[in-house]
């Protein structure tokens, strides 16, 4: 592997591996491992710099710096000891344990791993800086440690504040979506701009907001800063111009979209326009106060994606149920519109009265969620002819 190239790991929600594995490949990467909860990909600094402005579903971006096997905390040192930390952190870089998780290992508690680590990487650096004390004044270089079956991954973060948080969100309404696994529902689905989007339940706006961005074809990352663009020792500055640059030219400012958001809460839908106008995608929202029971379009191949209240924002099972319910007269009723339904329901199937056509497993934070998919028949393929003359 050459000296400028690296491995990223991108941790995303548990269910989403393959959409942000498309994601990476699109952007021109390889895929060097895919695991629960996240994806591994070759790139340069270069790479860094993309990612973390253009991808949709990842979490964060971590420059994986080391694996090794350790079931002692001896090993633990001396593994992390032996790594050329002084090819990554400056003199006066600032260097911390930022999280450590263990699952399934014999070193399990998450002080110690962060006490050992700090410890080795110090012992290093005194040794190939020649000091004793360390400023830490300079740039942040966080560590994430995570070991799996006594696999010990050690990965500095390069974004900071998780790429959930766009910049946009500056409202929000109980129980919201993050705007990562709002994406990767939406990239999930075959919607394109061409077709109407509903989010009748759309909170403070965080689906429709996203499917707007991707229809301008607005990289995720473009209103916010990330840790390592002050890694000049790493990152040449030139990469982050350069490839803002890139993302600005990309943006569609004229496309055309029809996206939808209904809600009940008059409060919540003044949240949700005003996070659409600081992500800068209200022209292609049209936002309402309307109940799911007056759901109606007189457009077909339409698509309903959403994440319908359940759990604490219904008081009752019956309301629950009723809910549902509901929700599958709609999708009896349109049987053009194809529905992607977000909800940790148990009986969500049961009460539509249909089962999905796919149902996938995701994980809303600690929450267990499911994904049920009921497509909708498909618009009639045009012909050639047609395809020109429209």
């Amino acid at each position: 592997m050459k000296s400028n190239t690296y491995e990223l790991i991108a941790p995303c929600h548990f269910g989403m591996e393959a959409v942000l594995k498309r994601e990476i490949l699109d952007l021109g990467y390889e895929i060097s491992s895919v695991d629960n909860g996240r994806v591994t990909f070759v790139a340069d600094a270069e790479g860094i710099c993309r990612a973390n402005l253009f991808l949709r579903t990842t979490e964060r971006i971590l420059l994986k710096v080391a694996a090794f096997k350790a079931v002692t905390f001896d090993e633990l040192f001396e593994a992390v000891k032996a790594i050329p930390w002084e090819e990554y952190i400056p003199r006066d870089g600032k260097f911390w344990v930022a999280k450590a998780s263990s699952v399934n290992s014999k070193l399990f508690s998450p002080s110690d791993i962060q006490r050992i680590v700090k410890k080795a990487m110090v012992e290093r650096l005194k040794k190939t800086y020649h000091m004793e004390w360390f400023p830490e004044d300079g740039a942040e270089y966080p560590l994430r440690i995570s070991i799996q079956k006594d696999v010990v991954a050690v990965g500095l973060d390069t974004t900071g504040v998780s790429l959930h948080r766009r910049g946009y969100r500056k409202y929000t309404a109980p129980a919201p979506l993050t705007e990562t696994l709002a994406a990767a529902i939406i990239l999930l689905s075959p919607w394109k701009r061409d077709r109407i989007l509903v989010d009748p339940f759309c909170g403070s706006g965080t689906i429709p907001i996203e499917a707007a961005m991707i229809a301008k074809n607005m990289a995720p990352g473009m209103n916010r800063e990330f840790l390592s663009e002050k890694w000049v020792n790493l990152i040449p500055k030139k990469e982050w111009y350069e490839v803002s640059e890139e993302a600005m030219d990309l943006v569609e400012e004229h496309a055309d979209a029809a996206i939808q958001g209904y809600d009940l809460d008059q409060k919540v839908l003044k949240m949700a326009r005003a996070n659409a106008a600081l992500a800068g995608v209200d022209k292609l929202i049209h936002f309402q106060q309307r109940d799911i029971i007056n759901f109606s379009s007189p457009k077909k191949y339409g698509f309903v994606i959403t994440n319908p209240p359940y759990g604490e924002r219904l008081s009752s099972k019956g309301e629950m149920e009723l809910l549902y319910r509901t929700i599958g007269n709609i999708i009896k009723e349109n049987d053009t519109w194809s529905f992607f339904l977000l909800s940790g329901y148990g009986d969500a199937q049961k009460a539509i009265g249909k089962k999905a056509e796919k149902n996938r497993k995701v994980y809303n934070g600690m929450m267990k969620a499911y994904l049920y998919q009921y497509m909708g028949i498909k618009p009639p393929r045009q012909k050639h002819s047609e395809a020109w003359t429209n």
